[in-house]
């Protein structure tokens, strides 16, 4: 115990796992947390005593098993293993922390998902601008960016880290700015100085300067990205060959989305319960390294026109030649996780049973190397051009490796035979010893008289010659007896036992062999750790380009015209995600959308509420965005001149836990759109000034769109908006163009028909939608009544007194008299109602409380 609280001293703020012979054992408020986790028994050591404690353990071989539950629980936990072999020591055995794990820093397959990456992130406060650091050990992957806290802000959406360092010092600032829900460790503020991470960095890399991975000038990236090195030294992980590169994240080659675009356009997250994303949706990639490259292409959308035209016709190819896509996918399917075999040749954490697959799918990667290099697409002989055979390596690996090699080396049969003459001999002698002991046997049956002797073996004994009793007068002298039995005698002789000497050495021997001959081989694998990275990448690609050739296939997506304009023409687009959910047999509605910076910059779209606006508006930014990803589109025809960048304003949620209400989100949000616009943005706004009252609403939604046609950059903009009175706008202004979602007026009903058409609309069917979502039937005809008078009076400003004084005349007709109290204090009541403000539950709890009231006064008069 006291070489447990040693250890656990120097990693306070971690779970450890003790080393205790067969088991990892757990103490005092981590064996409490580890049964809970675990749902395993707890139990006490030292029960009743000064010195007792809570217990809890697993066997040492199941720690694969609890491992990853332990760090999905968010825990960092520490491996604390016996450091020498307990036959050898008289003393305590030496133990230590061989492994610290912790969410970020997680190389176990049961704690990763395959189609993500695990990214640690560090993120350092610098004077001006911050930097952001991003590592996933499990790939090797090692990326650095800096810039504003909003930046930062995106690539953390982005990239979704599994833990994030942060200084000491600003543990209170990142929450603030970032929200609480990242995983986060804190380190000491000296971590975080430039030098020192110049100095871990050029020490890791064996480089004497960073330019060569134009990086150089990123100084607080550097100091992140040293705050990462340094914290993979502090949780043991010290075999880091596989990370091989710095690369910086190009702000300037990729489509800009902020935070609030990302969580709107709901393209691999959504908050609300059930939603499909749009990565569910076009994802149809089949290897790990696709599935994680398709969600880093989707977060980063190119601005290079050349780059998206490379991929787009790629795509073209495969829809083209359909065989040929069939037999690349074929061969994809074939290959394991190559980034993820390779690391854990760096960490050398890789098993027999690994080294096969990782063979098996270099040996895959051959014909794709073939079928590309004989396309008839530029594009895809590059990409063929640039795959690796790696021929020494699978060679040596088929020479070497049993090709059923196991999982655990201990299990033998991992070197093939043949390789080692040794290894073979050792084999023969410890498996081929059936045919020495029927020899031994006969000879002995001879010698004796005695037909029936056995030979047999047994763990407490080892081997024996068993007698029964009837011949025991003929056993020689020579022979030493073992064991008794009721009805026989066993015996050893000197040859039995030297045989029995030879086999258990060569078992040991045999083990002993193959471990340093499987440790060997990893070792020089080490050289080929590039290679195959880049094996991985470009597997990578092919199978996302070979995923958007399927989707277009399957769902009729057609490809997109990049160019260098500012237009946005979109002939019949449609919704990747909602066409998806539809009821089987129903159309998706599409619809055309034409945007310049000349002639139709703004488009103000007016309709009646759930007609389909904000569909128009997620669509037309997922187009855009699918082309520039290198994707077809969900349109018949699309003409897009590159975007730089898209915003969206879709939604809106109180952000209580920061003291905004919705409105305050709303603002925000629009803020940072305004103060970020460029010549080739694309502004999605949707309802905006709706979270306050409607004359402020009406005013700050005509000064935004006001203010995007008269600036400079003539952003393209499609407003959807409730607020009829914007229409106006189009009058006023050249480059605004009033466009609504038609409806068809039946004689009780109102049928949606989604079709975007010129002109604005003068209806809302706000009480429509009321009734189609269950609204009692009260309250809608109530509403019907008000909405009449309100019509009549055609004086928007007076509506609430309005709204107010029939109320009043109605209870007056009724049965009040003028002078009575109850109607003086229904007035007040009234006078003070905010209608404009009023929520609808407000409402209807208002009604209610007006309605128990008059039933009071009815039954006092009768």
């Amino acid at each position: 115990m006291k070489q447990y609280n040693s250890i656990k001293v120097k990693y306070p703020d971690a779970l450890l796992l003790f080393r205790i012979g067969d088991f990892y054992e757990t103490f005092g408020e981590d064996a409490i947390s580890t049964a809970r986790i675990l749902n395993i028994v707890l139990t006490k050591r030292g029960n009743g005593s000064e010195t007792e404690t809570a217990l809890a353990g697993f066997p040492h071989h199941a720690l694969n098993t609890y491992l990853p539950k332990l760090v999905k629980a968010g825990l960092r936990v520490a491996i604390c293993d016996q450091l020498e072999d307990p036959k050898l020591t008289k003393t305590i055995v030496k133990r230590g922390v061989t492994e610290l794990v912790t969410p970020g820093v997680a190389m176990n397959d049961e704690v990763l998902n395959s189609k993500a990456n695990n990214f640690l992130c560090a993120v350092h406060y610098g004077k001006k601008t911050m930097g952001i650091s991003f590592l996933d050990v499990s790939t090797g992957e090692f990326l650095t960016a800096q810039g504003s806290a909003e930046y930062i802000d995106k690539l953390l959406q982005n990239f979704g880290p599994s833990e994030v360092l942060i200084q000491k010092n600003y543990k209170k600032e990142f929450t603030k700015t970032f929200g609480d829900s990242f995983h986060c460790f804190y380190l000491e503020d000296w971590v975080f100085k430039l030098d020192y991470g110049y100095e871990s960095l050029n020490e890791h890399f064996k480089t004497k300067s960073l330019k060569g991975f134009g990086v150089d000038h990123l100084e607080e990236g550097i100091i992140a990205s040293g705050a990462i090195l340094y914290y993979l030294s502090e949780t043991q992980h010290h075999k880091l060959q596989h990370i091989a590169s710095l690369n910086r994240i190009a702000e300037e080659e990729y489509v800009w989305m902020d935070r609030f675009t990302i969580r709107n356009l709901e393209l691999y997250n959504s908050n609300a319960q059930n939603a499909v994303t749009l990565l569910e949706i076009i994802d149809k990639t089949i290897s790990p390294m696709g599935g994680r490259m398709m969600k880093r292409w989707l977060a980063l959308p190119l601005k290079n026109a050349e780059k998206i035209k490379a991929r787009h016709h790629v795509v073209s190819y495969f829809i083209q030649n359909k065989e040929e896509l069939a037999q690349l996918q074929k061969q994809i399917k074939r290959i394991s996780d190559l980034e993820r075999l390779i690391s854990k040749v760096a960490t050398g954490k890789i098993c027999p049973r690994e080294v096969i697959h990782l063979n098996n799918s270099l040996d895959a990667i051959m014909p794709i190397k073939k079928l590309a290099m004989n396309a008839k697409e530029e594009s895809l002989k590059v990409l063929g051009d640039k795959l690796q055979s790696c021929e020494v390596l699978r060679t040596k690996i088929n020479e070497m490796l049993h090709e059923e090699a196991p999982v655990n080396i201990v299990k033998g049969n991992t070197i093939a035979k043949g390789y080692h003459p040794e290894l073979d001999d050792l084999r023969n002698i410890a498996f081929s010893g059936k045919d020495y002991l029927n020899e031994m046997l006969e000879r002995e049956s001879k010698a004796t008289g005695i037909t029936s002797l056995k030979i047999g073996s047994n763990n407490v004994y080892g081997y024996y010659i068993e007698v029964r009793n009837s011949h025991k007068d003929k056993v020689p002298e020579e022979w030493t007896r073992k064991q008794t039995l009721v009805n026989a005698e066993r015996y050893i002789t000197e040859e039995l036992k030297e045989y029995e000497g030879k086999i258990l050495g060569a078992e040991e021997k045999i083990l002993h062999l193959e471990q340093e001959l499987f440790a060997g081989l990893v070792d020089w694998m080490r050289d080929y750790i590039n290679p195959v990275q880049q094996n991985a990448r470009l597997i990578g690609q092919l199978d996302c380009l070979s995923s958007f050739a399927q989707q277009a296939i399957l769902e009729n997506y057609n490809k997109p015209e990049i160019d260098d304009s500012t237009e946005l023409e979109i002939k019949n687009g449609r919704h990747p995600v909602i066409e998806k959910q539809l009821p089987h047999g129903e159309q998706y509605i599409t619809n055309d959308v034409f945007l310049d910076r000349e002639t139709q910059q703004v488009i103000m779209i007016t309709g009646p509420n759930m007609s389909g606006k904000s569909a128009i508006l997620r669509q037309t930014a997922l187009i855009v965005l699918l082309a520039q990803m290198g994707s077809f589109v969900p349109a018949e025809s699309a003409r897009i001149g590159l975007v730089d960048k898209i915003f969206t304003r879709v939604g809106a949620s109180d952000n209580i836990s920061m003291g905004e209400s919705t409105f305050m989100v709303e603002m925000n949000e629009t803020a940072s759109i305004l103060n970020n616009l460029s010549e080739r943005s694309l502004v999605l706004l949707d309802e905006i000034g709706r979270g306050t009252s409607t004359y402020d609403g009406i005013s700050i939604a005509w000064a935004i769109t006001e203010y995007l046609h008269e600036h400079p950059t003539h952003a393209k903009t499609l407003f959807a908006t409730h607020y009829h009175e914007l229409n106006e706008m189009g009058d006023t202004f050249s480059r605004i163009k009033n466009y609504n979602v038609s409806v068809k007026e039946l004689k009780d009903t109102v049928l949606f028909l989604r079709k975007l058409i010129p002109g604005g609309s003068a209806h809302s069917f706000g009480i429509h939608v009321a009734k189609m979502a269950g609204m009692p039937q009260q309250v809608i005809s109530r509403a019907n009544k008000i909405l009449k008078k309100l019509e009549k009076s055609h004086k928007m400003e007076d509506s609430g007194e309005i709204l107010k004084n029939s109320a009043e005349q109605e209870m007056q007709l009724s049965f009040f008299n003028l002078d009575d109290p109850l109607l003086q204090e229904l007035k007040e009541e009234l006078l003070h109602i905010d209608i404009d403000t009023l929520t609808p539950i407000e409402a209807l709890m208002k009604l209610n409380e007006i309605k128990r009231m008059l039933s009071g006064k009815q039954k006092a008069q009768v």
